[in-house]
């Protein structure tokens, strides 16, 4: 018998129905039943279900390669959840999946546990060296030691490789006055890319750090650039550690709340049609859909047009849970049929408020050759709130 994880309801809940195939992404890049969501839940099912019989009948009802590379040529983007008529909640489902995976000794890929061995190495899923983590910031930007207002937690991609947001998104919370700081080299890893793909050894003391320094500073709440460290310190931080003890907030909330309380002052009229991608962690894993819309609509002359899939029916940039990682070419693929999404409506722009969602959705374009620009929501209020061109283009 084949011990699984403990999801014996979604097992015998999950009616086969299919509903799930036809929104799954990855299914679209490879259409076999054996990577669909139905199909890898029927996989589960024979495995729960397993006797000798199977055996001697020399049917094959195994935990193989085969089975784990179906597993995570999967987003995470739960857009399975959506039209599950039992509602499975296919976010933690598949996580939990691959945990047991990962118990097993059977996962992840060749690709996950890279970035796993450059996390442990240098706090960071990119290898870089961790001194140079807030090498980024605007040397323009007062940064406030004791008590600061907000601790801006970048994020590795914004701090490594997609820095032009980081420095964005500091320039603007510094227009509307507020006292920041960074953590430096003692910001480390949210973890995201290891528990997305079911390597959850190391969360607890990289939760214990990120929120031990935060706290250590005073800081009164912490904003994160990214939507998977938003996710992972609001939702997952408690299952390892501890809840943080200030509040969390993503860019896109803290600027609605800074717009609310009339702290940020948008000068300029910006006569463009912009359309909004939710990214998976931000929209349908953690709810906030109307914060980034209220921003982008309150800046003068913008119009924002919807894509026909969106909030929580958006589809999947295609670079989460591991899957760009492992999968890099049906990443962009799905990249790019998102972004014919967005030029499909008229939009000269693409916001979105993930970099990882930035820099995937942008390779997408190119791959296709289309004519607009993906940007996150900080560089779109950099030009709204009329930058200093100096203090974006500083060199790190």
């Amino acid at each position: 018998m084949v011990k699984l994880p403990n999801i014996n309801r979604e097992l015998s809940a999950c009616l086969q129905c299919g509903y799930c195939v036809r929104v799954c992404d990855t299914y679209g890049q490879e259409p076999w039943e054996s990577i669909s969501p139905r199909g890898k839940v029927y996989y589960l099912k024979q495995l729960q279900n397993r006797t000798p019989m199977d055996t001697i009948l020399g049917r094959k009802v195994v935990v193989d390669e085969e089975f784990v590379d179906a597993l995570y040529r999967c987003t995470g983007c739960a857009a399975c959840w959506t039209v599950c008529h039992v509602s499975i909640e296919f976010a933690e489902f598949w996580e939990k999946v691959r945990e047991w995976v990962v118990e097993q000794g059977m996962g992840p890929m060749p690709a996950h546990k890279k970035i796993r061995e450059r996390i442990l190495a240098t706090n960071n899923p990119y290898g870089e060296p961790p001194e140079k983590r807030g090498a980024w910031f605007p040397e323009s930007i007062k940064r406030v030691e004791v008590n600061p207002d907000v601790v801006f937690f970048a994020g590795c991609t914004a701090s490594y490789r997609m820095t032009q947001i980081s420095k964005a998104a500091v320039i603007s919370l510094d227009r509307a006055g507020v006292k920041q700081n960074i953590m430096d080299e003692k910001e480390f890893c949210c973890t995201s890319p290891m528990l997305r793909t079911g390597q959850i050894d190391a969360s607890r003391d990289f939760a214990f750090n990120n929120i031990t320094v935060a706290e250590n500073m005073g800081a009164k709440a912490m904003v994160t650039a990214c939507a998977g460290c938003f996710k992972t310190t609001t939702h997952d931080y408690g299952r390892f550690y501890s809840n943080p003890s200030f509040e969390v907030f993503h860019y896109s909330q803290y600027m609605q709340k800074l717009l609310k309380e009339k702290k940020l002052k948008l000068t300029k009229e910006m006569k463009i049609k912009v359309t909004y991608h939710d990214p998976c962690h931000l929209g349908r894993h953690s709810g906030v859909f109307d914060a980034p819309r209220e921003v982008i609509k309150s800046i003068p002359g913008i119009e924002l047009v919807e894509m026909g899939r969106n909030r929580m029916n958006s589809q999947c940039c295609g670079a989460g849970g591991g899957y760009k990682s492992q999968y890099n070419e049906f990443a962009t693929n799905i990249a790019a049929k998102r972004v014919k999404d967005a030029v499909d409506t008229g939009a000269e722009r693409i916001i979105t408020t993930c970099p990882f969602c930035v820099l995937n959705l942008q390779q997408g374009a190119k791959q296709i050759g289309a004519n607009i620009k993906v940007m996150d929501l900080a560089e779109l209020l950099v030009e709204a709130t009329n930058p200093t061109e100096a203090a974006l283009t500083e060199k790190k």
